[in-house]
């Protein structure tokens, strides 16, 4: 079994948020997909990283994952292109963990 996970930006580069839409159509290819979802979007992580200056940049994001017996990995890459040229972003993380289900 494996938990795949990814992250989400709330907000552009320019502190505009993400219409709802955005983040219920991602819920929604999920289920369509793979039956049910887990998103955490009431209390967002942060992200804080040093960019090429060394300032450190800083990003609200919502987690979505989702379990599966599969690991389709070019369906993940091509969702994750879609994803990134939605959310207009160089790269959106997504990774996958090994599980036993208790």
């Amino acid at each position: 079994m494996h938990l795949i996970q990814l992250l989400l930006p709330l907000h552009d580069n320019h502190k505009q948020a993400f219409p709802p839409d955005y983040f219920n159509q991602v819920r929604e290819d999920l289920i369509d997909r793979f039956g049910g979802v887990t998103a955490f979007v009431r209390s967002p992580a942060v992200g804080l990283w040093k960019g090429n200056s060394d300032d450190i940049n800083r990003d609200e994001m919502v987690m979505f994952e989702v379990l599966s017996d599969e690991l389709d990995k070019d369906w993940w890459a091509g969702y994750r292109q879609k994803l990134e040229a939605k959310f207009r972003q160089d790269e959106v993380l997504i990774w996958a963990s090994n599980i036993t289900r208790l």
